[in-house]
């Protein structure tokens, strides 16, 4: 965990705008993520959160605006400065984005690969390590195509903190999934939270997971933070917007 003042955010962003052509996607982004939330990130299809989580990861730089990552600023550095602050920061991608060629330890393995560690017994315990977080002990040898879809995505989380970050990030983690599997993809972030002290940070149209898992919510509409609050508040809100969105009538959304 970063050794900064707990006062500052983890990430802060602040008037965060992203063109893609004519179609204007983030209209002024102000958004505060705190340590050791689990933070969900929901909108429309098209509302913006992938394109604002990216930012957070550096992986883009916006047109206007500021992202900050445990108080340094990220919004216009260069690549070959990125890495520290990307150390931090774990992802877990929608499609899991494993290499079919590869077992399940060098999946795991890969980004320690990329940070030039070599030392194979630091390697096989760190992947041991993560294996037991997610409850996958003994899967090292496996190809992908041996995995069930909800296998799958726990690897795909092993790989996301076998660099031990600060925060996980997360797209669609339940996409593709039986409530049951789903279920238990809910316990796993909670518990890298509870006992790790793992910021999450959740992109997912699963709103049962929401109400499951969410310290606090963020709903993006037209680019912008429309609403924040606690997954209680959004239940019980009389907002118009939130009730379309939550009854899965969204046109109000897209208005």
């Amino acid at each position: 965990m970063s050794e900064s003042s707990p006062d500052v955010p983890l990430i802060r962003v602040r008037g965060l705008h992203q063109h893609f052509g004519d179609n204007h996607v983030l209209r002024g982004v102000d958004l505060d993520v705190h340590k050791g939330e689990t933070l969900c990130l929901l909108s429309s299809s098209g509302g913006g959160k992938t394109v604002l989580v990216k930012h957070m990861l550096g992986l883009m730089q916006p047109d206007k605006g500021t992202i900050e990552v445990d108080g340094v600023d990220i919004s216009h550095m260069r690549e070959r400065h990125l890495g520290p602050v990307r150390k931090k920061l774990g992802m877990m991608f929608q499609n899991s984005a494993l290499f079919d060629s590869m077992t399940v330890a060098q999946n795991i393995a890969f980004p320690l690969h990329e940070q030039g560690i070599k030392d194979i017994n630091e390697l096989n315990r760190r992947v041991s390590d993560v294996l037991e977080i997610v409850r996958l002990p003994g899967q090292e040898n496996k190809m992908p195509s041996d995995l069930s879809g909800g296998m799958k995505k726990r690897v795909a989380l092993a790989r996301a903190i076998v660099d031990r970050p600060t925060c996980v990030c997360y797209d669609e983690p339940h996409a593709g999934l039986d409530p049951i599997t789903a279920g238990s993809i809910d316990k796993l972030i909670k518990r890298l939270q509870h006992d790790f002290g793992i910021t999450n940070i959740v992109i997912t149209h699963e709103l049962r997971s929401v109400f499951r898992i969410a310290d606090r919510i963020i709903f993006m509409k037209d680019g912008t933070v429309y609403w924040q609050g606690t997954p209680a508040e959004m239940q019980v809100s009389q907002d118009p917007v939130l009730t379309s969105f939550l009854t899965g009538d969204d046109s109000e959304t897209h208005a």
